[in-house]
C-alpha cells in the first residue's frame, strides 16, 4: 500500500530586538547565565508586563515578507502550564487572535543536478504570531540548572498548514524561510545558538485517503539538516507501524540526533489543556493602513526574486545565482562590485570572481565554517579593479589569479600588486614569437605538432603550457594560439 505524508512545521525564531518582549531587560546570546533578569523576567509580585514595539513592528514585516494577511487588532493571551524555565508558570503568546494570518513561502526542490534549477512552489502558512521565549535548562546526572538570560526574548511562531508532503519539502522550506529572515535582517536564525528552532508535526494516510492520519509531534530541533533526517526516519516509522497493524497514538517524541531515532516524550496537548486566557496587564495592539504601507517600504527584495533578476537581466547562470543570491551579504557585495566596473565588464566575470575564488578563500582553513565576509579584508571595489585589470589587457587571467590570492592575504589593491610585483601582461609581440618559435622546435613537441598538423586543432594546447610558463603566465593565451597557429600552419 503508498502512503501519503503530511507535515507541518511550528518554527520559533528570536526576533533580533535590543530588550526582551515585555521588560527593558536586555537580551544577547553568550552573557553569563542569570545576569539578564530583571522584576519582570523573575515574574516578582507587583511588576506588570510592557510591550516591545519593536518587536511588533519586525513580526509585522515578516507577515508582509510572507504576504500574510496582518491584523487590524491582534491581543495576547496567558498560555498556562507548569515548567520551571517559565517563572510565571505562564507564556504570554497570542491564541485566537494573532498578528498575521495565512501567507506563504517560496521553495525551491533539488534539480535533476547541480547545474539545474529544481521546481518551486508555495508552501502556505497558517499564521504567524508573536510570544515570549522560555529560559533554558541544563540537566546533570543529579541536578538541573536552570538560565533566565533567555526568559522573555520576543519570539516569532511561524505555523505552516499541513502543506509539505516528504524530508526533503521541509529541508527547502526551512532553508527559504531562514534566507528570507536574513535578508530582511529580522533574526541572526542561528540555530546553534537557538535563534531558530523546529517542531514538526507529522502524519500518514493510505494514498487517496482525503482524511488527515493521527499526527505526531517531534519537539524542539535545532538544525535544518536534522529536522530532514528527523521527519523521514518519523514517517518510515509511522508507515511501518501502519502496515504492521499498530495504532499511531498522538504524542510528542524527540528527535535524538547520535541514535537518529525518535522517541516518546509524552502524550500529546491539547489547546484547551493550557488554558488559554486574555492577558489582561496588556492592551490589544491595532495596526493601522498607513503603518502598513510604510512598513512594506522597508521589506528587501526577497533572495528568489533576487535571482530571478540576476538571470534575466544580467545573463547570470543558475550555477552563480544559486551561490550568490540566498546570501545577501554576498549578493550585495557582488552589486557593488559590479557596479564599480562601470559596466566595462561582464557580470559573469565578476561573479565568478566572489562566487567561486572569494568563497574559495573565505573557506579555506576554516575548521568552524566559512570566514563571515564582514571579517575579510577585501571590499567590493578590489574584485572591480581585478576584473578591469584583466578587461583592459593590463594583466592576464593567470595572474589575476596570483594577484587575488596576495591581495585577500594582505588587503592591497590589485593595481598595486601589479606594480610593486611587475606582473603587467606580456605585450612585447616579438619576444612572445621568439618563445613560440622555440617551444614548437623542440622535438619533446613533435608528436603533438604533428597531430595538429594532420587536423586535431586541440593538440596544440600541449604547448601553450610550457610558454606560458616561459613568459612567467604573462602572456595572453589567445595570443599564444595565434602565432602557435601561425608558427606551425
Amino acid at each position: 500500500m503508498e502512503f501519503t505524508a503530511d507535515i507541518g512545521l511550528e518554527v520559533h525564531v528570536q526576533l533580533k530586538t535590543k530588550s526582551k518582549m515585555f521588560t527593558r531587560a536586555p537580551y544577547h546570546y553568550g552573557a553569563e547565565p542569570n545576569t539578564l533578569t530583571d522584576p519582570v523576567v523573575l515574574a516578582l509580585p507587583g511588576v506588570l508586563p510592557v510591550m516591545n514595539k519593536e518587536a511588533v513592528r519586525k513580526t509585522v514585516l515578516l507577515g508582509l515578507l510572507c504576504k500574510c494577511k496582518i491584523a487590524e487588532r491582534c491581543k495576547w493571551d496567558r498560555k498556562n502550564y507548569f515548567y520551571p524555565d517559565s517563572p510565571k508558570n505562564y507564556q504570554l503568546s497570542q491564541y485566537d487572535q494573532p498578528i498575521c494570518e495565512g501567507g506563504e513561502v517560496e521553495i525551491e526542490m533539488l534539480g535533476a543536478s547541480r547545474n539545474v534549477m529544481g521546481e518551486h512552489r508555495m508552501v502556505q502558512l497558517t499564521r504567524i504570531h508573536l510570544e515570549e521565549d522560555v529560559g533554558k535548562l541544563t540537566h546533570f546526572a543529579n541536578d538541573s540548572l536552570v538560565d533566565y538570560n533567555r526568559a522573555g526574548a520576543p519570539l516569532c511562531e511561524i505555523v505552516t498548514e499541513p502543506d509539505m508532503h516528504n524530508a526533503d519539502e521541509v529541508f527547502a522550506f526551512l532553508t527559504a524561510l531562514r534566507n528570507n529572515i536574513l535578508a530582511a535582517g529580522l533574526s541572526d536564525c542561528d540555530m546553534e545558538k537557538g535563534q531558530m528552532r523546529c517542531d514538526a508535526n507529522i502524519s500518514v494516510r493510505p494514498k487517496g485517503q482525503k482524511e488527515l492520519g493521527v499526527k505526531v509531534e517531534l519537539k524542539n530541533m535545532n538544525t535544518i539538516s536534522g529536522v530532514r533526517n528527523a521527519v523521514a526516519y518519523e514517517i518510515k516509522r509511522q508507515i511501518h507501524a501502519v502496515t504492521s497493524g499498530e495504532a499511531i497514538h498522538q504524542q510528542t517524541r524527540r528527535w535524538d540526533p547520535s541514535t537518529q531515532v525518535t522517541t516518546k516524550m509524552r502524550d500529546k496537548e491539547e489547546s484547551h489543556d493550557y488554558r488559554y486566557f486574555p492577558e489582561p496587564d496588556l492592551m490589544p495592539v491595532s495596526i493601522g493602513k498607513e503603518q502598513l504601507k510604510v512598513l512594506a517600504k522597508e521589506l528587501p527584495e526577497l533572495p528568489f526574486d533576487r535571482q530571478r533578476r540576476f538571470m534575466e537581466t544580467l545573463d547570470l547562470p543558475y550555477t552563480l545565482t544559486s551561490v550568490l543570491c540566498p546570501d545577501k551579504e554576498l549578493a550585495d557585495f557582488f552589486e557593488e562590485a559590479l557596479e564599480d566596473t562601470g559596466g566595462k565588464v561582464a557580470p559573469k566575470a565578476v561573479a565568478n570572481l566572489i562566487a567561486n575564488d572569494l568563497l574559495r578563500e573565505l573557506s579555506g582553513g576554516e575548521e568552524e565554517g566559512r570566514l563571515p565576509l564582514s571579517e575579510c579584508k577585501l571590499a567590493p571595489a578590489h574584485i572591480a579593479e581585478l576584473t578591469l585589470l584583466v578587461e583592459d589587457g593590463v594583466i592576464t587571467k593567470q595572474i589575476a589569479q596570483t594577484i587575488f590570492t596576495e591581495m585577500y592575504a594582505t588587503g592591497k589593491m590589485p593595481s598595486t600588486l601589479v606594480e610593486e610585483k611587475g606582473l603587467q601582461a606580456h605585450n612585447d609581440d616579438g619576444e612572445l614569437e621568439s618563445i613560440v618559435r622555440e617551444v614548437a622546435a623542440d622535438p619533446k613537441h613533435e608528436k603533438a605538432i604533428s597531430q595538429f598538423k594532420e587536423g586535431n586543432t586541440k593538440a596544440i594546447n600541449s604547448l601553450i603550457g610550457p610558454i606560458m610558463k616561459a613568459t612567467q603566465g604573462k602572456a595572453d593565451p589567445r595570443k599564444i594560439q595565434e602565432m602557435l597557429a601561425k608558427v606551425l600552419g
